[in-house]
């Protein structure tokens, strides 16, 4: 398939990067074709509510939904079950402890095939050493079993991806990823589209202006801190 830039005629280019303003998408939220995943352009995309998904093969696609997914970090739901699995100790979790092992486990075994690309991989492990870029693993004794990575900038985190290869892990992780956020002064948990494993755990929808207004505030906040 051919890509090409979509908006020619759109302020895209003139601003130093491949996507035009977010708020100018359309709801499906395409918003820009090509550049690159360098930690500069990838901080920069997040600080103005945009993320790269696209398939091996494709050139860096970036989008800016509207509705955007969030889990609000006071409304993150948890059955009486699964609070019972958490307080059991049955697993445990780290943070930042194998953030590579986490991001090649959100690619594996989808039937749909993968967005978690080698480029991908590259471009996050490497926002990761500079500090930007996140994991939380949940292990069952020493065996990784679930986790979740994403990129924070001020008081955002974005959650990228989770897997699981235990029942329940990837749900441990984002209880305790919320409470984390939550003990350190995030104020914004973005997971961009709902799934039906992220709403039924309490992610809703909002506007992408109300989103976008509420980034604004989010990513100039200074002393968060993930670690």
């Amino acid at each position: 398939m051919t890509w090409s830039w979509p908006f020619r005629r759109g302020p895209g280019p003139d601003r130093g990067v491949p996507w035009i303003p977010p708020e100018l998408g359309d709801p499906e939220g395409l918003i820009g074709v090509g550049g690159d995943l360098s930690p500069g352009l990838l901080l920069r995309a997040y600080a103005e509510g945009v993320f790269p998904w696209f398939s091996d093969g494709d050139p860096v696609l970036w989008w800016s939904p509207d509705p955007r997914a969030v889990i609000e970090l006071d409304g993150l739901y948890v059955s009486r079950r699964l609070a019972r699995t958490v307080r059991s100790g049955k697993f445990r979790t780290t943070v930042d402890r194998c953030f590579e092992a986490v991001i090649r486990a959100c690619g594996e075994n989808r039937p749909e095939g993968t967005w978690v690309t080698d480029e991908m991989i590259a471009g996050y492990t490497e926002l990761h050493r500079r500090g930007h870029a996140h994991s939380l693993e949940v292990w069952l004794g020493e065996d990784l079993v679930g986790g979740i990575y994403g990129v924070a900038v001020g008081g955002l985190f974005a959650g990228e991806s989770m897997f699981h290869r235990k029942t329940d892990a990837s749900k441990v992780a984002l209880v305790s990823l919320v409470e984390r956020l939550r003990e350190r002064g995030y104020v914004l948990f973005d997971v961009q589209m709902t799934t039906e494993h992220t709403e039924r755990m309490g992610a809703v929808d909002i506007p992408r202006d109300e989103y976008l207004r509420r980034l604004h505030d989010a990513v100039r906040m200074t002393g968060v801190t993930f670690g």
